[in-house]
């Protein structure tokens, strides 16, 4: 069992960061891992961070996906979840071996320079159906994998429906069940092996309740916002949570 501090420093960090998450999933559909992980890692013992960075997760993806509901397509959704059931338990199997920082590293490398390419290119190309739902399978176990290593689950698809284009809230309708799918599958593997403790679970009541809040105000704030302000916004989260992932692992 994990020896958790109780001073008011760590609690303060640990629910800002349960606010941060909360609002960037609400708004952008992902992101509690990406955005919370640079103050929990802080403030936490490193082996609590993704089992809460999961629990968080479901709870905000929850709360966020009542928002796009209506555009929810189970046929476009399928590949991806089938994909991600695969790739969980892969990623909950490496969570023990794998190296830290090298999974940080590649995914903060990937996700400031798609994100850089995406915010500074003046045409914009997808690759429409290319590949199929056959590909869209293969996105889903890496994303899974990442779901179930560390809670990441989101990046991945998210930039390959950017890709395949189509309307904000189609993308978000497919991602976000996927996300919410995947990283509850994550917490059901990580509970048996035995890495969701009391420590972890008491610090994730402290943080649901901002996180649900913090998502709530999110979902309401996406509603308002154009498509493309939201697609510049989701690239400057990318940009900054890559940042930070190469933050992490230099530092450690």
């Amino acid at each position: 069992m994990f020896a958790v501090s109780t001073d008011p420093i760590t609690l303060i960090l640990v629910v800002i960061g349960a606010l941060l998450a909360g609002f960037t999933t609400g708004f952008a559909g992902f992101g509690t891992g990406l955005v919370a992980s640079s103050l929990w890692f802080h403030a936490l013992p490193a082996a609590m961070v993704p089992p809460l960075i999961a629990l968080a997760s479901v709870a905000a993806q929850i709360v966020g996906l009542i928002t796009v509901r209506k555009s929810f397509n189970r046929a476009r959704t399928m590949p991806f979840l089938g994909g991600g059931v695969i790739g969980v338990p892969l990623g909950v199997t490496a969570l023990a071996a794998a190296s830290p920082f090298l999974l940080r590293t590649s995914i903060g490398v990937f996700l400031i320079t798609y994100a850089l390419y995406q915010l500074l290119r003046r045409s914009k190309h997808g690759i429409g159906n290319w590949g199929g739902r056959a590909a869209d399978g293969v996105v889903g176990i890496g994303g899974g994998f990442f779901g179930g290593f560390a809670g990441l689950s989101g990046p991945l698809p998210l930039v390959w429906l950017q890709l395949r284009g189509g309307s904000t809230d189609a993308q978000r309708a497919t991602y976000q069940p996927f996300n919410l799918i995947v990283l509850a599958l994550a917490c059901c593997g990580m509970a048996l092996n035995g890495q969701i403790t009391s420590d972890v679970l008491w610090i994730t009541a402290i943080c649901l309740p901002a996180t649900l809040i913090a998502a709530w105000l999110g979902a309401r704030i996406y509603v308002g916002v154009s498509p493309q302000t939201f697609q510049r916004v989701v690239l400057l989260i990318m940009l900054v949570s890559g940042s930070i992932l190469i933050a992490q692992a230099v530092a450690r």
